[in-house]
């Protein structure tokens, strides 16, 4: 197979989560398919977002709500993009300050031992807060079109706080957060691996809730880049997805955790403490003793339950959530979001390595609580449970009708 290019540029964000692309590069996975990768640390989505649409990288680590945006002009101009693969699951957590964490145990002692925790006792602080005359708490999330904005929207919004009219919401690049925690310039934040860790380590904040308690196989990351490119380079492409296949799979197993934390703590990559890193994959120490996420290395997931797979059921419900929260109109294209994943790429690219792929394009979100077993497959694949921490169910056929399922239960609460 002749390759159109064997030289690529990629961005990446310092994040854990970036693990296949710097795997890919640092074991030799993308050399072996004859590419030569040059990996940029960027400093912001918006430069990753931009970089792209620019033709100044042909291809990055990408939010996956961010590469929907994009596709369809939401926040942004139009830049068709294409994701054929998805690098990860879990991952993310939301984290609050050391002094709002022991407010809530005051107020809630109970709540606050349990797992997973609701956000009940931070409806009460904010109104208490509120009553005093105190300014709203602040959030950070790392960018509006991401997984950790609706992450920390779905949480706060099931305890009935509306996140655009309790608490100020603003935007952090993920290094920052907690340098803005110790500053006293925000009072929690949602951002992914292995920030929560780093501020938990440091003594200056409280992990409140994983993503993997909030929705149990949370999407998030993606291999990102314009369509332009990827149907100018097909070969190219599939080269470079066999390598990330490889590489996420490399990651993924626990034998390898170590030195993934090793590579992932390099300067040019993550450039945090070791240590840190180590705590975010391996679970040793756990973050929170006799904790189960932390000490799991379901934590953050790059390769098992088919987390590569871009399943065009999550660009559907990301645009849902653009829809629940007022930045896309109920006339969206949900058709076109879908569009945006190819799992038809994915497959291919599977196939050469002989990794299973699942047969279907969308499933249904939300209705397993323990693991389970994809049959509808090239070969069964072991999964994760998938329910959300309310119980919702989300039918990517009806995505209006589950948008609409939360304004009936908010009316409800209020009653």
């Amino acid at each position: 197979m002749s390759l159109e290019t064997t030289r690529l540029r990629l961005g990446f964000i310092p994040l854990s989560d970036a693990a296949p692309l710097i795997v890919a590069k640092q074991q030799g996975f993308f050399a072996a398919e004859g590419l030569d990768v040059d990996l940029v640390r960027e400093a912001s989505w918006a430069n990753v977002r931009d970089r792209v649409a620019a033709g100044l990288l042909d291809g990055a680590h990408m939010l996956g709500p961010m590469a929907v945006a994009q596709a369809l002009g939401i926040g942004s101009d139009p830049v068709a993009i294409t994701v054929p693969l998805a690098l990860n699951l879990n991952g993310s957590a939301i984290t609050v300050s050391t002094a709002i964490a022991d407010a809530l145990r005051e107020l809630d002692p109970e709540g606050m031992r349990r797992r997973p925790r609701t956000a009940a006792a931070l409806g009460r602080l904010i109104e208490r807060r509120r009553a005093k005359g105190l300014a709203p708490l602040t959030f950070a999330v790392v960018f509006p079109y991401s997984i950790h904005n609706y992450e920390l929207r779905y949480w706060l919004a099931a305890a009935g706080i509306h996140a655009d009219r309790d608490i100020r919401l603003t935007v952090v690049p993920p290094p920052r957060m907690v340098e803005k925690l110790a500053a006293g310039e925000i009072d929690g934040f949602c951002v992914g691996a292995p920030w929560n860790t780093w501020a938990v380590k440091q003594g200056l904040g409280e992990i409140l809730l994983y993503a993997s308690e909030w929705w149990g196989a949370t999407p998030d990351k993606v291999f990102g880049l314009t369509r332009a490119w990827a149907e100018r380079h097909p070969d190219t492409l599939r080269a470079a997805l066999r390598a990330l296949l490889r590489a996420g799979r490399w990651a993924d197993a626990p034998e390898n955790r170590g030195a993934l934390a090793t590579l992932l703590a390099r300067p040019e990559h993550v450039g945090s403490p070791e240590d840190v890193v180590r705590m975010s994959l391996t679970g040793s120490p756990p973050l929170i003793q006799g904790d189960p996420v932390s000490d799991s290395h379901d934590y953050l997931v790059f390769h098992r339950y088919a987390a590569s797979f871009p399943w065009r059921s999550h660009a559907i419900w990301f645009l849902t959530q653009m829809v629940r929260w007022g930045q896309a109109p109920r006339s969206a294209d949900f058709a076109a979001a879908a569009d945006v994943y190819r799992p038809d790429l994915y497959r291919a690219a599977a196939a050469d390595i002989g990794d299973p792929s699942p047969e279907a394009d969308f499933k249904t979100e939300g209705l397993h609580a323990a693991p389970w077993t994809l049959e509808d497959a090239s070969s069964p694949i072991p999964m994760a449970a998938d329910a959300f921490l309310d119980g919702a169910v989300f039918d990517p056929d009806a995505p209006l009708g589950y948008v609409d399922a939360f304004a009936v239960s908010r009316v409800a609460a209020s009653r």
